[in-house]
């Protein structure tokens, strides 16, 4: 395999990762938002257990999908700056 096409490859799974990290980024703040607006909403309208719930679920999901997005995001970023460094 020639050094191109393992670039190649290389730099297709980096924007293939790059456009999940953008997709976990999305869910993860949206899910943040969302316990936000149910947290807000069982304030003034008073917690039951569907809003409580809601608000508690989508801090833990949003976390568990923002936190690897976060990781991986750092890493793309500092391969791109790493290739750029090395004039690639």
């Amino acid at each position: 395999m020639s050094d191109r096409s393992r670039d190649d490859q290389v730099l297709a799974k980096r924007a293939r990762i790059a456009r999940l990290v953008e997709l976990g980024t999305r869910v993860g703040y949206g899910l943040f938002g969302v316990a936000i607006v149910a947290f807000v909403v069982g304030f003034f309208a008073g917690f039951d257990g569907i809003t409580g719930t809601l608000v508690v679920w989508s801090i833990v999901i949003g976390s568990l999908v923002l936190a690897p997005a976060i990781v991986f995001g750092y890493g793309v970023k500092a391969a791109e700056r790493d290739d750029r460094a090395q004039g690639r």
